[in-house]
């Protein structure tokens, strides 16, 4: 934050964008892994927020926008690490817009769902494994059944960090393609566009 203050003044915006994904049910979820989970998906938000507090009462205000999930709202087959993690970014964005918005600080989260980003193609490394990654996500199942691009979350991030969303705090923005709405039926289904 001293760093970022010389350069630029105090810090408006506070983005909390890191985090991983570690595959495995619960007894073959080994503590350190569950932990390393927790502790760069949830507490890293917990310290950026803490971190970011005095800088932004000095600017008169701000944005902190936490990135969860969907898997922030609903339970996933062998992730509990980071479907716990999910949950927990949300109660910690409630809280901390409580607590700050009588400074004026904003405190929001954006819950994506599949993105086209490396966490994925570290899991799904060719086409044939996305596809099949992808079909285990649900995203052939959704309304809009294709994996976004980290365009489409950016652009969600920078209006809920903006002055036009003045009155939004607390809030949570889903940017998922419809997969929380539930399945869409078999004979309805579009082929999912992985390329």
């Amino acid at each position: 934050m001293t760093a970022a203050e010389d350069a630029f003044g105090p810090v408006s915006v506070l983005i909390n964008n890191a985090g991983i994904v570690r595959f495995g049910q619960i007894e073959e979820t080994e503590p350190e892994v569950w932990r390393k989970v927790i502790e760069i998906n949830l507490t890293g938000g917990y310290l950026g927020i803490r971190a970011v507090v005095s800088t932004m009462r000095k600017a008169g205000g701000g944005a902190i926008v936490n990135i969860s999930s969907g898997a922030g709202f609903t339970a996933t087959f062998g992730l509990a690490a980071y479907v716990s993690s999910k949950w927990g970014v949300r109660g910690l964005t409630k809280t901390a817009a409580l607590e700050l918005g009588r400074y004026n600080i904003r405190v929001n989260s954006i819950h994506p769902g599949a993105i086209r980003t490396p966490i994925l193609a570290d899991h799904a490394p060719d086409a044939a494994a996305m596809a099949a990654t992808m079909a285990g996500a649900g995203v052939g199942l959704s309304a809009i059944p294709r994996i976004a691009e980290p365009e489409e979350i950016t652009q969600m991030v920078l209006f809920v960090a903006s002055d036009q969303a003045s009155f939004s705090t607390g809030s949570e923005f889903i940017a998922d393609g419809g997969l929380l709405l539930g399945p869409v039926p078999q004979q309805e289904r579009a082929e999912t566009t992985v390329a």
